[in-house]
């Protein structure tokens, strides 16, 4: 048989069985190709002789399993002691991979099956990020306690600048959505009320819904989204700019320098924020009341005089301090979990926002049925 080109590997009648010359490598695959598709596979009884092959790769060696049949070469020791141990090996390992048989595709889970391992996931993912606060409260409040009788060290400068950050701030946004919520509730109210002739209530329900619930909850959740995705913001960037290792490069502690001073200004301006923002509710539903149900100014600070308890108030104004330590912790840990990027920055910041506002609404929730058993 003429060979194919020249330096190209050739396929020969010999002798009655198949002489194999040349270079068999990458080079030469289109014209191998060819070749070895126009002969064909050679029987398994004709004799072959593989001495003669000048250059053999992976490449031309996938062509001779081709022509030679996988499973024959996979035995070419025991009849092609002519080529060398290292060719030998080559073409074994070539002929075995090839043998292999393609890996089965793995059949679709149902979507049931589906949807029980993403809740899954979710679910372990939410009890190690549960898990990862947990212990971050931890370590804040045992550096607290530790920080407390040592004035020395305590920031008063941070702790000011906090405070007017999330506290004096934040005034303005929380009078104006509390007295808009307060104006919403004595509508409500007296719309509901006015068909029992008892529209007189709608100043027990406005004091009620603002000294026990909407006062702190509606502070709370404001701050949740403005408080708590700047401290992120700031914690995470630090982190991304290698700020924080910096810090204990230098022996201080992240926690002590930057954590507690925002965890005390926010449970200092929750309280104070809640307060404001129960006055500011009550002061929307009483001009609702003076305007609309002919219920003077006066009237509706007596009504709040004689008929609401004081402990409405107490068990209000104490939800504060919990929901503030809470959003502060979540704030700051979304902050220090950042990676490196903007994009993880943005994420985190995103999440701490979420768990604050379903956080505080879990406590709050918690806090109402403890108060109701209690008979507070």
């Amino acid at each position: 048989m003429a060979a194919i080109q020249s330096q190209a590997g050739r396929v020969e009648h010999h002798d009655g069985g198949i002489r194999v010359t040349g270079n068999w490598t990458l080079g030469h695959y289109r014209v191998l190709k060819a070749r070895v598709a126009k002969c064909g596979p050679i029987p398994a009884e004709t004799p072959i002789e593989l001495g003669t092959i000048d250059v053999v790769d992976t490449a031309g060696a996938a062509l001779l399993v081709e022509l030679i049949g996988a499973e024959r070469l996979t035995r070419v020791a025991d009849w092609a002691d002519e080529l060398s141990p290292a060719r030998q090996a080559l073409l074994e390992t070539i002929a075995e991979t090839l043998c292999q048989p393609l890996p089965s595709k793995h059949p679709r889970p149902s979507s049931l099956a589906a949807s029980l391992a993403d809740l899954g996931r979710r679910t372990e993912a939410l009890w190690r990020q549960q898990k990862m606060l947990l212990g971050f409260i931890g370590v804040v409040m045992v550096t607290l306690v530790k920080n407390l009788p040592k004035p020395h060290r305590w920031r008063i400068t941070p702790l000011c600048a906090h405070l007017q950050q999330t506290g004096l701030e934040a005034v303005p946004i929380v009078a104006l959505l509390t007295f808009l919520v307060g104006a919403v509730v004595a509508f409500l109210g007296a719309t509901v009320l006015e068909e029992f002739g008892a529209t007189i209530y709608t100043v027990n329900l406005v004091a009620y819904s603002f000294l026990r619930e909407f006062g702190v909850l509606l502070a709370a959740i404001l701050l949740a989204g403005r408080t708590a995705s700047a401290f992120a913001a700031e914690l995470g960037s630090m982190k991304a700019n290698e700020e924080i290792d910096a810090i204990q490069a230098l022996g201080l502690n992240p926690v002590e320098l930057l954590v507690l001073p925002r965890v005390v200004a926010m449970m200092i301006a929750l309280p104070i924020l809640a307060f404001v923002g129960m006055l500011s509710g009550i002061f929307g539903g009483m001009l609702v009341c003076y305007f609309t149900l002919d219920i003077s100014m006066l009237q509706f600070v007596t009504i709040l005089q004689n008929d609401i308890p004081e402990h409405h108030f107490l068990v209000g104004i104490s939800k504060a301090p919990f929901f503030a330590f809470v959003i502060a912790v979540i704030g700051c840990v979304e902050g220090f979990k950042v990676t490196g990027s903007a994009e993880s920055v943005g994420e985190h910041t995103t999440s701490s926002v979420v768990q604050s506002i379903f956080m505080v609404i879990l406590l709050n929730a918690v806090a109402a049925l403890f108060f109701m058993e209690m008979g507070w």
